[in-house]
């Protein structure tokens, strides 16, 4: 293995590893949901804009409708976020990063009704294994519970980032990643803007700090360290890895915030990481370069 490949490696598990934790902010953030997403998106558009600009990518896009459907994009990413945030903050790390794992099986749904393939019985297969999980990790299905809302934000928060992958491939395909994702940051910020008149936050140092390093480190950093490292690391291998963003999300929690999940999380959670990522590396009649496309979309983030 050369030097090279191995620094790419580390480079994509370290990016991974700042997805996983960028959870831990809705806890260690006093404030709403949609002002956590708004300080991270303007920290990491402002970040984003100086790498964009040092690498020489212009910002500039081709054709004019592609303002609209980058703009369309940016609110999906907001919609994203918040919900991702949202889960977090009304349950646990834990339930919010694996009930937000489904977006895979999501996407093997949505594809069909957008590209026109074969709907495969495997599809339902998949969706039925997906929602078995779940409902291992609700306790009950009651909206006063906690664990119910945060599973139900989390599910709403890969629904969401499932819309952006399949929006994202349908029209989307002259750009890098890096473009993709300042211009979608971007349009996160302005849509979020208002919620900064309406929720009138009182920021504290401490507060700011925390939204810098979420918006520098485990957001712009992150995204472009996994966009590097998948210049010598094969699509289905940078899936692999990614694939254990839940597992270093749920670790830290437990160390950093003492959030240990009980056995019901955990194995609704291994169901339906196991389906997503089946739906990831089987999907009919898909080749490695949609699983390519796929895998470079901005925040994968993301997750987070």
């Amino acid at each position: 293995m050369s030097s090279r490949h191995s620094r790419h490696l580390l480079e994509i598990h370290a990016a991974v590893m700042l997805f996983g934790l960028a959870g831990l902010f809705g806890k260690w953030l006093a404030l709403p949901s949609t002002i956590i997403v708004l300080g991270r998106v303007f920290f990491a558009s402002l970040s984003l804009a100086a790498v964009l600009k040092l690498a020489g990518h212009p910002f500039r896009l081709n054709r004019r409708h592609d303002y609209f459907f980058l703009s369309l994009l940016g609110v999906l990413l907001a919609l994203h976020w918040v919900t991702f945030f949202e889960s977090v903050k009304v349950s646990t790390v834990a339930v919010a990063l694996l009930s937000y794992s489904a977006f895979p099986v999501f996407v093997v749904l949505l594809e069909p009704w957008f590209f026109r393939e074969p709907f495969h019985w495997r599809s339902l297969l998949l969706a039925a294994f997906c929602l078995a999980g779940v409902a291992l990790i609700i306790p009950e299905w009651q909206w006063t519970n906690h664990i119910t809302q945060g599973a139900l934000w989390g599910l709403v928060s890969g629904l969401s980032f499932a819309l952006l992958s399949v929006f994202n491939r349908k029209y989307v395909r002259d750009y890098s990643s890096l473009q993709l994702a300042f211009y979608q940051d971007v349009v996160a910020l302005l849509a979020l803007l208002p919620f900064l008149f309406f929720e009138m936050p009182l920021f504290n140092t401490q507060q700011l700090l925390l939204l810098l390093l979420l918006g520098l480190v485990f957001t712009a950093l992150s995204h472009t360290l996994f966009i590097n490292g998948m210049k010598s690391v094969p699509a289905r291998t940078a899936g692999i890895i990614a694939s254990l963003e839940p597992v270093y999300g749920i670790v830290a929690a437990a160390w950093l915030l003492g959030e240990m999940p009980g056995w019901r999380v955990l194995l609704g959670g291994g169901i339906v990481l196991g389906a997503a990522a089946f739906a990831t590396f089987f999907r009919p009649g898909k080749g490695q370069e949609g699983k390519k496309a796929k895998l470079q979309m901005p925040e994968m983030e993301e997750n987070l």
